[in-house]
């Protein structure tokens, strides 16, 4: 018997084991992951970025949490000699309806407490002479870094304070009673007091395993990257990123610099057709059947058709995906996109098509689901998992 189960290696999950153990260190704590290591999914096959939370609606969990979430991150990595590097971003306007959207931007970087500068065209050009744009602001506090380091980090020293895991364990059934939640996984079966899911891509399927009424289904979307060749390096000094438009679920295409030195562009966003498919032919049969049989895909779909169809385009052919970063940076030619590994968003979607952008949780007496963390939930991760710790322990006070 266990006091806490956590289900789910990725950043959340581990960070939220690693609070746990914390905050409770003489309870017996497991974290269970069915891969053969921890960040095999989003975590994995991120950007890489500490985010600042510009666009985030001023006081949500999400500004909160990425606010304090680039502090704690940074800090972690500091105390574990973990590389980290605040190169800063440039959201740099191309037009005249992007200035505008620019200086609302700002306006919403002072209401979320971040220190931003609006630099006019020729600053622009003094800072990126590679980049071209009539304006842009600069967010000097953003950084890049590999999280899946930060994810290894945090698993060792939860071993070290007495913490268990259990890997290659895919959970196919749960059970809740009075007394335990039993947990039944591909290996074995074992019993908890109270359980934290952090299952990502598979949230609302895990939930439904303890018959938990949700209103919501996760849709994968994929973001494909292409990598810069090593002759552009040297391109930029800072993130370079598109002023978003505000109808547009998605960010749009940047150029983001990796920990490793090497630059990627990206990401889109489409329709994926199997939740954990990295590759762009990836389908899964019982995937696409249940997200087509789900009332909201088909109002979100209805609701982003055009900009879909823009994005599948742009997916199948690359002289469209090029255009999208030639805006700011028209020295990128198309053989300069080289293969990168995609990512899949775990993207909650409401009945009625809406997105789901900020956190959701779902509840039973012995358990609580993240349903959706949203981008920047890598940079966030220290304080979520700080967050489910509390909600879980004052939960499990209730049941003594």
């Amino acid at each position: 018997m266990y006091d806490y189960v956590v289900l789910g290696g990725g950043i959340v999950g581990v960070s939220t084991a690693l609070s746990l153990i914390n905050k409770h260190p003489d309870n017996k704590i497991l974290l269970i992951e069915k891969e053969n290591s921890f960040a095999k999914h989003q975590t994995g096959h991120n950007s890489g970025v500490i985010h600042a939370g510009v666009y985030y609606q001023p006081g949500s969990l999400k500004a909160e949490f990425c606010r304090e979430g680039l502090k704690e991150t940074i800090s972690f990595c500091s105390d574990n000699n973990i590389p980290y590097e605040q190169c800063g971003k440039l959201l740099v306007a191309t037009n005249k309806i992007e200035l505008q959207r620019m200086y609302e931007l700002h306006e919403r970087c002072k209401a979320n407490e971040i220190d931003v500068e609006a630099l006019d065209q020729k600053q622009l050009n003094e800072v990126e002479p590679n980049i071209i744009g009539i304006g842009a602001l600069l967010v000097k506090s953003t950084g890049i870094v590999d999280y899946k380091l930060i994810t290894k980090k945090m698993s060792e020293e939860f071993e070290s304070k007495g913490g268990e895991f259990l890997l290659n364990s895919e959970v196919v059934n749960l059970e809740e009673d009075e007394e335990k939640i039993k947990i039944i996984t591909s290996r074995e079966s074992l019993n908890s007091k109270y359980l934290i899911c952090c299952a990502g891509l598979m949230a609302d399927r895990i939930a439904k395993l303890l018959n938990i009424k949700i209103n919501f289904q996760i849709v994968p979307f994929r973001g494909e990257y292409f990598r810069l060749p090593s002759k552009h390096n040297n391109l930029v000094k800072h993130l370079i990123y598109p002023i978003p438009d505000p109808d547009l679920p998605f960010l749009g295409v940047h150029l983001t610099k990796m920990i490793d030195g090497s630059i990627t562009v990206g990401p889109n966003a489409v329709l994926g057709f199997k939740r954990e498919g990295y590759s762009k032919f990836n389908f899964s049969i019982k995937d696409t059947l249940q997200f087509l049989s789900f009332k909201g895909f088909h109002n979100v779909i209805k609701k982003n058709l055009k900009s879909g169809l823009y994005e599948m385009k742009n997916s199948i052919f690359k002289r469209g995906y090029l255009k999208e970063v030639q805006k700011y940076s028209p020295q990128i030619k198309l053989n300069d996109l080289e293969h990168y590994p995609a990512g899949i968003r775990a993207q909650a979607v409401l009945e009625d098509g809406s997105l789901v952008h900020d956190f959701l949780f779902a509840e039973s007496r012995r358990s609580i689901h993240v349903c959706n963390a949203p981008s920047p939930a890598a940079t966030s991760a220290i304080p979520i998992g700080k967050y489910i710790t509390h909600k879980a322990t004052e939960a499990f006070k209730k049941l003594s």
